[in-house]
């Protein structure tokens, strides 16, 4: 039996609910929603751990958290994993490449992909003056590489003024054709030329934006600068205070006090969504065009969302739906995804299901130290479960927390602090409502709190006894 292509669509820092398909009132993004309407959409998709590089190790490996050690945001330690994504399908036959975000240490570790054409976006540990030369962004990052061989030396994402973790948003200086969103998907559209027409490939689109800097080209701001950009929801839980009482800090994981730099954020947030939307259609048109669309399994996912001032917060990390929940759709041609089009599954999944839903797709064998679980028997039946809760982390200073979510509702813990939150999602989508001292939830609450003890009772952290949970000091990573 002739196995399918595999295109993997990653995206870096994309809320589940900023898509047209998800009800969006203003952003357009008309080819991600024909992926959805040609597929099944996993409307409770989370990233466990919600920041670039332990979402990735959970992507890339199959492993929880707690086993892929990435528990936070923490740059240049060594990727050294018994089993990666990109070398079990490659034991299956497939030629795998990717174009575009890895994020992964060293900079150039390949991680068992056959070719890599990397693009980081703007990382600051490898801009360091003291960074060797072939780990160096401007040497060793292929598109920098080649921004500064068509534009020059000097030439940089960064003329724009903007940084990567930054609200601060404007249109891209230069040509739309050497934006990295557009790079991407002309290397991808490349590899598709040069392919080894002889095995099935995997290629791994891995988009930076919408992740700062907002820098969409200046066509995709026009669409959205005369529109009525809706509020964020603010909890009952929120210090009223907290912008008010902030640094100025273009990078603060806070709001800015200032509506109109709010409302330039979320233009320059929506900007980059469309403009992606734009280039994923460049992609999709070209496997359609060379007639591999048909024989292509396509998933299109995010590694974390953007709190995008929800509760006034900024950036990623924390367990709210902004930065935790992820979109996510397995869709594709007609010989490659045989489903129900058009229809959602409502089951609990994560990143780390990728790695032995691709490999049971296809037949081989799931490897047995994975703690993924395969989605085929939810693309089999939509209406199934498999797993009644997620337990998620991350380490994030005072912020450090722990979760536990389930398909109506959430339980998070600060172990710094000892803070607890109660949400019910199902009722309250945005947790705009912490019912933490509600006595009508006490039990429920209890037995979420049950299943995050138990996930943690052999953990060296030492968390918990076993029977109550207990705050710690210790960080082993911080936020960059």
């Amino acid at each position: 039996m002739k196995k399918p292509n595999i295109l993997l669509i990653m995206i870096d820092q994309l809320r589940f609910d900023t898509l047209g398909f998800m009800g969006h009132k203003i952003v357009k993004t008309p080819h991600i929603d024909t992926l959805a309407g040609e597929g099944i959409i996993f409307n409770k998709a989370y990233s466990s751990c919600p920041s670039c590089i332990p979402a990735r190790a959970a992507l890339f490996t199959g492993l929880s958290q707690k086993n892929h050690k990435g528990i936070g945001y923490l740059d240049g330690v060594k990727w050294d994993y018994q089993t990666t994504l990109p070398e079990e399908l490659a034991k299956q036959g497939y030629y795998t490449q990717c174009v575009g975000k890895m994020h992964v240490a060293p900079l150039r570790n390949n991680l068992g992909f056959h070719n890599v054409e990397l693009h980081d976006g703007y990382l600051h540990y490898y801009r360091r003056e003291d960074t060797p030369s072939y780990e160096n962004q401007k040497i060793a990052d292929d598109y920098y590489y080649y921004l500064k061989n068509e534009l020059g030396i000097e030439a940089d994402t960064t003329d724009t003024g903007l940084d990567c973790n930054s609200w601060v948003a404007r249109p891209w200086i230069y040509d739309e054709k050497y934006h990295p969103t557009n790079w991407v998907s002309t290397r991808s559209i490349d590899f598709l030329r040069r392919r080894d027409r002889d095995k099935p490939f995997f290629l791994m689109a891995s988009y930076v934006r919408p992740h700062p800097p907002f820098d969409a080209p200046a066509y995709y701001f026009d669409l959205y600068k005369n529109e009525n950009i809706p509020n964020s929801p603010v909890g009952d839980w929120v210090d009223e205070n907290i912008m008010k009482n902030s640094p100025k800090d273009f990078m603060s994981s806070i709001a800015p006090n200032d509506d109109e730099l709010i409302r330039q954020a979320k233009i320059g947030y929506y900007a980059c969504i469309t403009h992606l939307d734009h280039q994923i259609g460049r992609l999709i048109q070209e496997l359609k065009e060379r007639q591999l669309y048909d024989d292509t399994l396509i998933i299109f996912t995010s590694d974390h969302g953007e709190l995008l001032m929800d509760h006034n917060l900024f950036r990623k990390a924390l367990p709210y739906e902004g930065s935790s929940h992820i979109p996510f759709i397995i869709s594709g041609g007609y010989n490659a995804l045989k489903c129900v089009k058009n229809s959602v599954c409502n089951s609990i999944i994560e990143l780390r299901d990728i790695l032995p839903t691709l490999i049971d797709y296809i037949g081989g064998d799931i490897p047995k130290n994975i703690d993924g679980k395969s989605l085929l028997p939810l693309i089999q039946d939509t209406t199934k479960n498999i797993r009644e809760y997620l337990h998620g982390e991350h380490s994030y200073g005072d912020k450090s927390n722990h979760f536990i979510v389930t398909k109506k509702d959430k339980y998070i813990w600060y172990y710094k602090t000892g803070e607890e939150q109660y949400f019910n999602i199902e009722n309250d989508p945005m947790e705009e409502k912490n019912l933490i001292n509600n006595k009508d939830y006490k039990e429920r609450i209890i037995k979420l709190k049950t299943y995050l003890i138990d996930e943690l009772k052999d953990r060296e952290e030492k968390f918990t006894d076993g029977k109550k949970l207990h705050t710690i000091k210790q960080e082993k990573y911080i936020l960059s």
